[in-house]
């Protein structure tokens, strides 16, 4: 029997010894999902806003309906099969905790799967109050093991003394990490380089609290959607994790990791192979003569210094972990999407890092993670 206050990380990794596996690592996702309902946000809402909440909701439905032309998104069978949105660790975090135990999961960076910045965005009045009911709802959630359960907080961005406020404050209560929109500009603000928010670059640099800049659907890409013949709009969700090129391209060459060398980015679902290349197109501007009077570097020592990749299964792309920096990438699950490695993420694991030394591993799967979001 083991004895009480036992870690969990060790607890993890005995039971899995004693079933027969040959467990050594710990294991920390730093991508995993769960399903807030309006409802639950709404619980932490104050009364008067929560018609308003409601038409935000519903305008952006409408919205959404709209960019896909009437035409429903319809994946595979066959990833439908791999994907566990059934399961009732989705939703419940006692029962989440019980899945991440069964994968021999250790600790999970959490992401809800309704986007406040969507809904809350097309609020008239009350989105800074949402906003942070959207967080609470989050804290609710995670609030079942708050050491295993860490949640990467959506900040409200229309006002920056009140983005300030919330990173400060969530900061108090133990935030791990904050998700920003990947696109200012479609909700009508400026790009990340702008100097209204450095305010907020200030705290969260002083905080130490990574960004996250999650794979996600730009705007322009619904018109690929709409033209997009094949049955499941497979060249439409081949797509998104390329345009995160542009994110890293921002953060980069207009200058803002240079004047915040502090802060850290972590691009969420991005795969690893194609980076690499998109990182040698970078420095091959700056010799060619492309002029980027922000930086004071080559592109690639601002992103070797200060920005994260996340993967799931990606073989080829680890082939190449010491260009794009062995420090730089980090595992994560995906639980519950198709591309889950939930149940077998160890197999997993041990297919996609043959041959990978046993101290690189271990900051693939969890040291680097531990490292960047201080676990």
């Amino acid at each position: 029997m083991l004895p009480t206050g036992t870690p969990r990380a060790i607890v993890v990794t005995i039971s899995r010894q004693r079933s027969g596996g040959l467990v050594s690592e710990r294991l920390i996702s730093v991508d995993s999902h769960v399903f807030t309902t309006h409802s639950e946000i709404k619980s932490h809402l104050p009364q008067p806003w929560h018609d308003e909440y409601d038409e935000g909701v519903a305008k952006f439905a409408a919205l959404d309906g709209e960019q896909r032309g009437g035409v429903p998104m319809k994946l595979p069978a066959r990833a439908m099969e791999q994907a566990a949105l059934e399961r009732p660790g989705y939703r419940d975090p006692k029962d989440r905790l019980a899945d991440m135990d069964t994968d021999g999961i250790d600790v999970e960076v959490l992401y809800s799967e309704v986007s406040g910045f969507r809904n809350i965005a097309l609020m008239t009045t009350g989105r800074e109050q949402a906003a942070r009911a959207f967080n609470d709802a989050m804290a609710e959630f995670a609030s079942a093991d708050p050491r295993r359960l860490l949640v990467s907080y959506q900040i409200p961005l229309w006002d920056v003394d009140n983005a300030v406020s919330e990173v400060l404050r969530l900061a108090d209560e133990g935030a791990r990490s904050v998700h920003l929109p990947n696109y200012p500009s479609e909700f009508g603000l400026p790009d990340y380089h702008d100097t209204r928010y450095d305010p907020l670059w200030g705290a969260l640099s002083e905080t130490g609290l990574p960004i996250s800049q999650h794979l996600g659907i730009k705007e322009s890409l619904w018109d690929v959607f709409r033209r997009d013949p094949t049955p499941s709009k497979g060249i439409f969700t081949s797509l998104p994790a390329l345009a995160l090129a542009e994110n890293l391209a921002f953060w980069i060459l207009a200058g803002t990791l240079a004047r915040f060398p502090k802060l850290r980015i972590l691009l969420v679902e991005a795969g690893l192979g194609w980076m690499n290349w998109y990182l040698s197109v970078l420095d091959q501007q700056v010799e060619l003569g492309y002029e980027y009077p922000a930086i004071h570097e080559v592109p690639s020592f601002y992103f070797h210094r200060q920005v994260f990749l996340s993967f799931m299964d990606d073989a080829p792309g680890l082939q190449m972990r010491h260009d794009l920096g062995l420090e730089n990438l980090m595992w994560s699950t995906d639980y519950p999407h198709p591309a889950t490695t939930f149940p077998r993420s160890r197999e997993r694991i041990d297919q996609q890092m043959e041959g990978i030394p046993a101290g690189e591993r271990e900051l693939l799967v969890c040291g680097n993670a531990a490292r960047v979001y201080g676990i």
